[in-house]
């Protein structure tokens, strides 16, 4: 497996900070040139020299060479993984902030190994429950389209479907998936969630009705996920889930791109068994450019944006800064440890290039 580099002796690297002077930062995955605009990185003045990447390597041999000579990375989100094969080849790397508190992508067991501080920072809950109503909406009443024929001077071309009356299914209703099911009630919808654990109770609470999973993909118009990624859930909504699905029923995923089956999916869209998909993630990021998604004409697909609001970002980054200084300053804060997140590591091949 790319990235996986057994064989490569292990020494824990001391354990000091970054100290006063000479240390080099990096900031990886910055496509839109925003980390300089929206954190205090002077904060880090006479201490690190911050150098900012605004393209994205998958190789891990490239990232290998590019990382060398920095002692603190800055992750984005799990745009980069750092599985083991990586860290041990980055010997002078002392911290690792990844932004958000939880990243499936960083061997965080590999980085205690190794010597290597790993901090989070804090989020927002609301940006993502947002935009997978922007996408049930831009497919409901087949906005890209209708903006696309009157730029070129065409007027209405298709008829949409109203929402009201509607069934919402929800997999996952935690923070996310309860926000998206409370927006769903205020449009008039029925309101189905699922998820292995979710009890009657706490679905009701949020004005939902707990059913099996099956049930709620044969009964929902529009069924939107919200659930971590994990060996239990990669797959969960293959063929057979999908031939559940109503014909004319949407599916929005704003979670990760491997829940769903993507071959399957393409297969059901192309045949007219669903009516759409919103997807804001994928199997690759970014997304290739041959992928059958970005021709399919029933599809709205946007490229990872649920977290990328300036607001999100102005925590993120300035979250990312302070735990530069607390790191130099030797008293680290938002550290993230593997009996904080058990069993959230994924391989690579799992977890690569989101977001």
């Amino acid at each position: 497996m790319p990235g996986r580099s057994a064989a490569v002796p292990v020494t824990r690297r001391a354990p000091e900070a970054l100290g006063p002077r000479g240390a080099r930062v990096a900031i990886l995955d910055d496509y839109q040139g925003a980390a300089g605009r929206l954190a205090d990185w002077e904060s880090l003045s006479g201490q690190a020299e911050v150098v900012t990447f605004h393209d994205h390597l998958a190789d891990p041999d490239r990232v290998a060479a590019r990382l060398a000579d920095f002692e603190a990375v800055v992750a984005m989100r799990e745009r980069t993984p750092f599985p083991r094969g990586l860290l041990v080849r980055l010997p002078r790397l002392r911290l690792l902030v990844t932004t958000g508190m939880r990243n499936a992508s960083i061997d965080l067991q590999a980085a205690a190994d190794l010597g290597v501080t790993v901090c989070g920072t804090a989020g927002l809950p609301y940006p993502t429950a947002e935009l997978a109503w922007g996408l049930i909406l831009a497919l409901a009443r087949r906005i890209p389209q209708e903006d696309q024929a009157t730029r070129q001077g065409r007027w209405q071309e298709t008829v949409g479907v109203g929402l009201n009356g509607k069934t919402l299914g929800v997999l996952g209703l935690g923070t996310l998936g309860t926000r998206v099911a409370r927006i769903g009630r205020a449009f008039e919808m029925t309101v189905l969630a699922w998820s292995q654990n979710l009890t009657r109770e706490r679905a009701a609470e949020v004005g939902a009705t707990l059913v099996p999973k099956d049930e709620l993909l044969s009964r929902a118009d529009v069924v939107s996920i919200h659930l971590v990624l994990s060996q239990r859930t990669r797959g969960l909504v293959g063929a057979r889930e999908l031939g559940l699905m109503k014909r004319g029923a949407l599916l929005v995923n704003t979670s990760r791109g491997p829940i769903v089956d993507e071959a399957a999916l393409v297969d059901a869209l192309r045949a007219g068994r669903l009516a759409g998909a919103g997807l804001d993630v994928f199997d690759e990021e970014p997304l290739p450019l041959d992928h059958p998604f970005r021709r399919l004409p029933n599809t709205v697909i946007t490229p990872h944006l649920g977290y990328v609001t300036e607001e999100t970002y102005r925590i993120f980054y300035g979250d990312a800064a302070e735990d530069i200084v607390a790191f130099a300053k030797g008293s680290p804060v938002r550290v993230l440890t593997e009996s904080l997140s058990p069993g959230r590591w994924l391989p690579a091949g799992v977890a690569a290039g989101q977001g």
